[in-house]
């Protein structure tokens, strides 16, 4: 399970985002209105990079290939209903299933935001207060306060928000025939658990500090108010009332679904499969997108005042509220584009990837997963979709004139460069300039001027070559959304 990302730093995370390959298939039982055909290809045809190259335009094929994506699942919400969903690709490619719209998939931190409407309804139902010291509630365990928490109390509202100021940002799962620990061993940090102890790493309601470790409390405290299983609670409660009968938080899921197999960057499955998740509230939703566009406009409309399966108006206002820092909200992230808000959460866990959206006021959303470990694709789709249904300010992409530079000046820019504790390297090769993560992973260079580049995997990431007084290439300085990195050459 990894955090849902806020914008910075993406360059580092794309070392970390290796790729596999795939074929694109679209699959789709559902016979749609040649309007909403028509929108489905105009998508198809030209996805929403960061970056708009004069002179070209990328189809949702061509970036499932150059990304070595194996499998994509979406769904369109439009007006508070699903207009469409539609899959493409391998579920399990070595056994040659396909993707379809009732595959299901791991959310990662998707999770959490189901995991909020669970707690939330035992807030709403008089069991929970939502500002009261968590050891309140706390029954197999306690958590154990020290002096970086400076004697201020940490409430359920701080696990749901990432505001408790506490450690372990995400964690890795288990594969198939691990011994799996209890809850009060991986928030322990002891073995079997893989995870350190989740501990204070300051005061609470200080700020935002993501934690999965926060979430994973909140799942103990669930279970130790209701007496019942985490994922018995959630379906009997949640899942089911809110129409997602597909979905499912039991670990590891049951053998009879139509499970996707995830996949890691570098063309590899992931070993059994998929990763068991303890952790349930942080990581262990099982889903697809049609269930979780369900979830999307029952929220929608209950903020409306006309839905209330789960929860009532006021505590999904309270839901989407943010709660000291000002995105993160219970469970999901408040993002503002123009005059229009969203809530949104993405996810990951060991071979999967996710990103939802759902507008606050014009019922408007779109949910996309997929079984890779590369989620750059999923920003492309979104941005495609959001401009072929014009979301007002959503997609603003940077427009970019490519040049061409002189070959011997390409290869003056050859070599191996570090980037903190990372190393990548940048190569001449038939295409043009190519930085290279690996042996399998590389990225096409795209020059601007003699200097300055990009690269379509790294959105917002422009970069420029660095000389010393002797003329000498001795790096390059990234500037990634305003966050600044170096990147030294080392040979």
């Amino acid at each position: 399970m990894k955090k849902q990302i806020k914008t910075y730093a993406s360059f580092f995370l794309a070392l970390f985002f290796y790729l596999h390959t795939s074929h694109l298939i679209g699959q789709s039982k559902t016979t749609y209105s040649k309007e909403v055909q028509a929108k489905i290809k105009q998508f198809e045809d030209n996805l929403g990079l960061w970056v708009q190259i004069e002179g070209q335009q990328f189809t949702l094929a061509d970036r499932m290939k150059s990304n070595h994506v194996n499998g994509v699942s979406i769904a369109l919400i439009k007006d508070y209903k699903i207009e469409w969903t539609k899959a493409y690709g391998w579920a399990d490619s070595a056994a040659k299933r396909p993707v379809t719209t009732k595959t299901l998939f791991q959310a990662g931190s998707i999770s959490k935001s189901l995991n909020a409407v669970g707690l939330l309804k035992l807030v709403q139902e008089g069991k929970l207060d939502l500002y009261a010291d968590i050891n309140n509630y706390l029954k197999s365990w306690k958590f154990p306060y020290d002096s970086l928490s400076k004697g201020k109390k940490i409430t359920t509202a701080n696990l749901l928000s990432h505001t408790g100021g506490l450690t372990v940002h995400g964690f890795g799962g288990y594969e198939k025939g691990d011994t799996i620990p209890t809850l009060t061993q991986i928030l322990n940090g002891v073995k079997p658990a893989n995870s350190k102890a989740v501990r204070s790493m300051y005061q609470p309601s200080l700020r935002y500090q993501y934690s999965g470790g926060g979430t994973t409390i909140s799942q103990l405290i669930l279970q130790d108010i209701t007496g019942q299983p985490y994922d018995t609670y959630m379906w009997n409660n949640v899942l089911k009332s809110m129409g997602m009968r597909s979905s499912s938080y039991t670990q590891p899921p049951a053998a009879d679904k139509e499970n996707a197999a995830g996949y890691y960057n570098d063309g590899t499955a992931v070993k059994g499969k998929y990763h068991i998740y303890p952790e349930q509230a942080a990581a262990g939703l099982w889903t697809n997108p049609t269930d979780l566009a369900e979830y999307i406009i029952e929220t929608q409309l209950s903020l409306k005042g006309k839905g209330h399966k789960v929860l009532s108006t006021e505590t999904t206002q309270l839901r989407l509220t943010p709660y000291v820092d000002k995105s993160a909200a219970l469970g999901v992230f408040i993002v503002e584009k123009g005059n229009e808000k969203y809530f949104n959460h993405s996810g990951s866990d060991e071979g999967f990837v996710a990103e939802y959206y759902g507008s606050m006021e014009n019922g408007n959303g779109v949910v996309v997963m997929a079984n890779t470990d590369n989620g750059s694709l999923l920003s492309e789709i979104v941005n495609s979709l959001a401009s072929v249904y014009h979301w007002k300010d959503f997609y603003t992409p940077k427009a970019k004139k490519v040049v061409t530079v002189d070959n011997e000046i390409l290869k003056s820019y050859t070599g191996t460069y570090k980037v903190h504790r990372n190393t990548v390297d940048i190569t001449f090769e038939k295409e043009g300039l190519m930085l290279n993560m690996d042996s399998k992973t590389k990225y096409k260079i795209y020059f601007t001027s003699d200097t300055d580049f990009f690269m379509l995997e790294m959105a917002g990431s422009e970069v420029k070559f660095v000389k010393d007084s002797n003329n000498q290439i001795t790096g390059f300085d990234i500037n990634d959304n305003g966050y600044q990195v170096k990147a030294v050459r080392v040979k």
